[in-house]
């Protein structure tokens, strides 16, 4: 039988000398505890090299801090900026509203008036229109002669100004006859003439605008014609629409 041969394990000798004069030393390793030095080595190696990283990161960097410290100043003067213009807009805005609701508020009141004037113009009640179809003036309104004189011709129609009731048709020491029409929104009407006529109208009738009050039946008839507003006499040339 051949003798088992017994397997000896490598191992390392590592020569301590020493420079104090003092003896030297050998120091026998194994192979295995020598990879494990030499691994405990590099990972102290790797630890320290990261730590020195991480410290490095995150030390203060003074020069870092004052461009970020810079930046931060400036994006909070961009703010507050904008918040003041912001401001400034917002009251122009205010102001443009308001405006834009004083013309609307304006246009809208302008508008109601032309409809109400447009109204006015449109009713037959208001003395408008010349009260001979042939006739001239002869003398004007003043205070003195709160009325409009005109000369009329034979065969000429005096009419009434405006839609309305005959509420007197009486004749006094001037005129033969005086007729007096109460129209709407406070006007009345006197047809004064002072010669002889053909009367057609009547107390208490409905006329329209336009319809014959009497027929003139003598050339160069005198006819006094006179508009009462509010319980006052005003010139009717103010009122009457331009005859053509």
């Amino acid at each position: 039988m051949k003798r088992k041969g017994h397997k000896h394990k490598e191992s390392f000798s590592i020569l301590l000398i020493s420079n104090t004069g003092r003896r030297n030393r050998e120091v026998h390793i194994s192979r295995n505890a020598l990879r494990f030095i030499i691994v405990l080595l590099l990972c102290i190696v790797v630890a320290l090299g990261g730590t020195g990283w991480l410290f490095y990161y995150f030390t203060p960097n003074n020069d870092g801090q004052g461009n970020l410290q810079t930046q931060l100043d400036e994006q909070v003067q961009l703010v507050a900026q904008l918040e003041a213009e912001n401001q400034v807009l917002s009251e122009t805005n205010q102001t443009l509203e308001k405006e834009n609701e004083e013309l609307r508020q304006s246009a809208e009141s302008e508008e109601q008036v032309s409809v109400e004037e447009a109204k006015d113009e449109e009713d037959l009640s208001i003395p408008r229109l010349y009260p001979s179809s042939s006739s001239a003036v002869i003398s004007f309104y003043t205070e003195e002669q709160p009325y409009l004189s005109i000369n009329t011709h034979k065969e000429g129609n005096i009419i009434a100004t405006g839609s309305g009731t005959v509420v007197e048709v009486t004749s006094d020491d001037t005129y033969t006859v005086i007729i007096e029409i109460e129209h709407k929104k406070g006007y009345k009407t006197r047809y004064m003439c002072r010669q002889e006529i053909e009367l057609t109208a009547s107390i208490g009738a409905q006329v329209e605008a336009g319809d014959t009050l009497f027929t003139v039946t003598e050339d160069d008839t005198q006819l006094d014609y006179q508009i009462i507003f509010g319980g006052e006499p005003i010139d009717p040339l103010t009122v009457i629409e331009a005859k053509g």
